[in-house]
């Protein structure tokens, strides 16, 4: 929770309009980094509002955007900072910032979907791992990892689901000249529930027993 800056919006329509204003915030300031919002009656609220948030982050360690996550079953479910003059999301990766210097070491550069999925592998001790955020991989994503290594493994869920966006994302690193790799999880498992299972040692053996190159993959 720490490391990747974990943190709470409360369930309020102005906690954050209030903390910031307080501190010399403008509406304005606000509103163009995409913390607040405007009613169609011009009242300002609170974009996040009970939600678990996550930081995102920059290759260089700056905070740009947010998502927050529900704490129960209201839509929905991910909600995500609008593109800013700070934020675009196809050019930003999830864990980046905290996964560049493993994804260097070892020379690969492990590709999820989600924030947890990141965070959880992190904890179990695998750290060159980043996700694409909730949005399909982009080719500016792929020309991000393309700086650290040349060599890309995609793990997403076992479900028919995973196995097609596992498609497309393979498609697009092989366009883009990236040697690609390809580990499907048990079906029912996603990489945040299967690694919360699993230490490192026991994630990486899995790692490594079970990904196959994109040919074999795709047969």
């Amino acid at each position: 929770m720490n490391r990747f800056g974990l943190g709470y919006a409360p369930d309020s329509f102005h906690a954050l309009l209030d903390a910031m204003t307080a501190k010399g915030y403008t509406h304005d300031e606000l509103m163009d980094a995409g913390l607040v919002s405007r009613s169609e009656k011009g009242r300002i609220y609170d974009r996040f509002r009970n939600r678990v948030m996550f930081p995102i982050i920059d290759v260089r360690g700056n905070v740009i955007a947010f998502g927050g996550r529900v704490m129960d079953d209201s839509k929905p479910k991910y909600l995500n900072s609008p593109e800013s003059e700070i934020y675009h999301k196809s050019d930003v990766l999830y864990g980046l910032y905290h996964a560049k210097r493993a994804i260097v070491q070892q020379d690969c550069c492990i590709l999820v979907e989600g924030y947890t999925d990141v965070i959880q592998m992190h904890q179990s001790g695998v750290e060159n791992v980043v996700a694409s955020s909730g949005t399909s991989l982009t080719e500016g994503q792929i020309r991000l990892i393309g700086r650290f290594t040349r060599n890309v493994t995609v793990i997403y869920d076992g479900d028919s689901a995973g196995i097609k966006a596992s498609l497309r994302g393979i498609d697009m690193l092989l366009r883009e000249g990236l040697n690609v790799r390809v580990v499907l999880l048990p079906d029912g498992d996603d990489p945040d529930s299967f690694a919360r299972k699993r230490n490192a040692t026991e994630l990486q053996e899995f790692i490594l027993k079970h990904e196959e190159d994109f040919i074999s993959f795709k047969t």
